[in-house]
């Protein structure tokens, strides 16, 4: 689970597991993702590792809202069942935190999957600018693919979101409510930080074959070629181990590891301090 992805930090995340298909659409079959920072900061310059993050906040930015949003209703209305209430103890907690995360990421990533798509594809162009920006892409698929084509991937995408924030949302406000439980006079910037930064290692780690398999169904026609995975979610993993091992399914994780301990620890720390800031300083702990 990523809440927030930044420059070609993102495109790192998107290059490295797309390795393997279509060589015009990405090609680091070879490279690391030092070596790829290296060829980027020597050829482009350093401003280039902010290139394409408009897309970015266009897809992170409302995703992230409706994740926080919706998360907070669904947790006040599951809240309101019998057993799951403040009396029902750390599991009705545990179990609360988990389905309202998972359905506040479903509801976000389903508001604004065609968006997700789009950076995916802007993202995966190294050689050859098919797509010219978020409207064309938008145009170019819906003229290409038809209107479906916009949604191409959601079901991998959905499967590994849902378990993705309800692991990110629960372990965050579990380690957090321990934290201050244990040691109340810490910064609690801080403690938001280094719970929100753990929380992205574990929904990563458990999730990141699914979001692998949604980046590259999500590339499957890409500026008009040939689809590489001619079969659902379960044939496009066999055709993964097939083709790469079991090791191919973890492929980009570094990258990825380097994306969600900043940016999910600083998306909580960021929420944590605005949601002060508008209740007075209350807790919901």
């Amino acid at each position: 689970m990523s809440l927030c992805a930044h420059g070609r930090t993102a495109d790192l995340t998107v290059l490295n597991p797309v390795q393997g298909m279509h060589s015009d659409v990405a090609t680091m079959r070879n490279t690391s993702i030092w070596r790829e920072a290296s060829r980027i900061v020597y050829e482009e310059g350093l401003r280039a590792f902010w290139k394409g993050n408009l897309v970015t906040i266009a897809h992170r930015l409302p995703y992230s809202s409706i994740s926080f949003y919706t998360y907070e209703k669904y947790k006040n209305w599951l809240q309101m069942i019998p057993g799951l209430d403040s009396n029902g103890g750390l599991g009705a907690d545990v179990g609360v935190r988990m389905v309202g995360g998972g359905l506040s990421g479903i509801t976000a990533a389903s508001l604004t999957y065609p968006l997700d798509l789009v950076r995916t594809r802007l993202a995966a162009q190294t050689n050859t600018a098919y797509y010219r920006g978020i409207s064309h892409a938008l145009f170019a698929i819906c003229r290409d693919e038809g209107p479906r084509g916009l949604y191409k991937g959601l079901g991998p995408t959905l499967l590994g979101v849902g378990p993705s924030i309800a692991i990110s949302f629960s372990v965050y406000e579990t380690l957090r409510s321990h934290w201050l439980l244990e040691r109340p006079c810490d910064s609690p910037i801080f403690i938001s930080l280094a719970c929100g930064s753990l929380s992205g290692v574990a929904s990563s780690t458990f999730t990141f074959p699914l979001d692998l398999v949604r980046r590259r169904k999500q590339l499957e026609g890409a500026a008009g070629r040939a689809n590489v995975y001619k079969t659902g979610l379960v044939g496009t993993f066999g055709h993964i181990i097939q083709t790469e091992g079991y090791r191919g399914l973890y492929r980009g994780i570094l990258p990825e590891y380097c994306k969600v301990v900043p940016s999910v620890g600083l998306i909580f720390m960021t929420y944590e301090t605005l949601k002060s800031m508008f209740t007075g300083g209350a807790s919901d702990e």
